[in-house]
This record gives structure tokens, sequence and C-alpha cells, in this order.
């Protein structure tokens, strides 16, 4: 598929249209007219060097930030709070007080978001093996990943925004963290991923976009297409795409 056209995908989940966004001190837009549409039901990697604008994306669809330019709608509705209701984000640093409880911030998830399923995060948190009445200094940082994670999946939203979100964990927790990601999304909803460990993240991925500086979408598509097409592996042509990209930037991710 393509992340853009000029007729609007009916079933599209997330809708951007002419996102414009710089910061201060910055001679060039992070993102710059970046457009895309997806598709409800797909797991899609969101791929691109330090610096191309892909926490900057996600921060403009969680409202964290307000974009200088551009449209963005959720499920067909143009981002407010109201769709925030909609969406479930896990930032790439873990944000929780580390005085408190597993326990605690399953009790606060539960207040906080109507569509939170307490039963299911319990379940993904024994799994696990992860002990709720542990306090979160007491746990090392790939578990609080893991923490953050369940209570990010155990919401039934609409949009799933992951970003980093197996960069903190031993390998051996990555197949388990990938299946809970695949096993716990809302059918309806659309999953979004960055990530730099793209050989680990490919298998789950439906669709991909590969994003270069100022937002510029350089390859996107179906993965599997795409792979049979070219015959290389995501993880190879995003090595071959951004072989010439320059080491350092000064943008904001």
């Amino acid at each position: 598929m393509s992340f853009w056209t000029n007729k609007r995908i009916e079933d599209a989940v997330l809708i951007c249209e002419d996102l414009c966004k710089t910061y201060p001190g910055l001679n060039r837009p992070v993102l710059d007219r970046f457009c895309c549409q997806i598709p409800k039901g797909k797991i899609i990697g969101l791929l691109g060097p330090n610096g191309c604008g892909k926490s900057t994306l996600i921060k403009l669809v969680t409202g964290l930030l307000v974009a200088d330019r551009g449209e963005i709608y959720v499920d067909g509705k143009r981002r407010s709070e109201k769709t925030n209701a909609l969406v479930s984000y896990l930032p790439e640093r873990t944000y929780f007080n580390n005085w408190m409880r597993v326990e605690e911030l399953l009790g606060f998830f539960a207040e906080f978001y109507e569509d939170f399923d307490m039963e299911l995060a319990r379940k993904m948190l024994g799994e696990l093996q992860i002990d709720t009445n542990a306090k979160l200094k007491a746990l090392s940082k790939g578990t609080k990943e893991k923490v953050q994670l369940v209570l990010v999946m155990a919401r039934k939203a609409k949009l799933y925004l992951l970003d980093e979100p197996i960069a903190g964990v031993d390998p051996a927790a990555r197949d388990y963290i990938l299946q809970t990601i695949i096993g716990n999304y809302n059918p309806e909803a659309s999953v979004i991923i960055t990530t730099h460990l793209i050989y680990d993240i490919e298998p789950v991925l439906d669709e991909f976009m590969f994003m270069g500086f100022g937002g510029k979408v350089l390859l996107s598509g179906v993965a599997d297409e795409v792979r049979n097409e070219k015959g290389k592996s995501l993880d190879e042509l995003f090595r071959e795409c951004f072989r010439y990209a320059p080491p350092t930037e000064t943008f904001r991710r």
C-alpha cells in the first residue's frame, strides 16, 4: 500500500496532512509537509535514523507537541483532547515515579483509563514473573520497561504508539514482548512501532515506512511484498537506504 494518496482511506485510524514542525534554533524543519494514512488492523514500523522526526510525529499525535501547520485525524476525528482517549502511548523513556509499586500503577491506570483491562494486565505481568508488590526502584531498567509496555497494551485503544518498545530489554524477553504486542491489541486498532532494532521487529510488521530527514517518506509498503520484490530483508533495505546519510545531525527526534 501507499501511506499517502490524495484519496482518503475510509478505514484509516490515523491521517496526517501537511504536518510541519520546527524547533527554535534549528535551521530546518523536523517535519516538512509530512503526510500519511494508516489503516486499521495493522502493525506498522516507523523506521528511520535519529533526528528524522519519528518521536516528534508521535508526540504531535498524542498532543504532547503542537504542529506549526497541518492536520491530524484519529479514527476519523480531528486531533483533540477527546482523541487522546483513543491513543495508547509508550514513550521511549520510563516516566513513572520510582517510589510507586506495580500494584499502585495498575490502580492508577484502571482509574484513569476507562478502556484499561485489569485482568489482561495481571495476566501479562504474571507471565513475565513480575511481582506486583515490588517498587519500581527495586526493578531493573528492562523490567520497568516491561511493566510500562504491559500497562500500555492492556488498554483497548484504537491506536497504539510504541516508541522503542524493545530497546532496553534482554534478547530473551524480546520474543515475548513482540508476541504481547501481536496478541493483545484491538484488531480494529493499529500499532505504530519506532525502533532501531529492525532485525528483531520486522517479523511482526504488516507494513513499514522508512522516514528520512524532514519527515520525507523514502520507502513504504507491505513488508512481505517489498521483501519478495527486493529479495532482501527490511533490515538490509534500511542499511542500504541510509548508508550515505550524515552520521550526525542536530535535529531532534
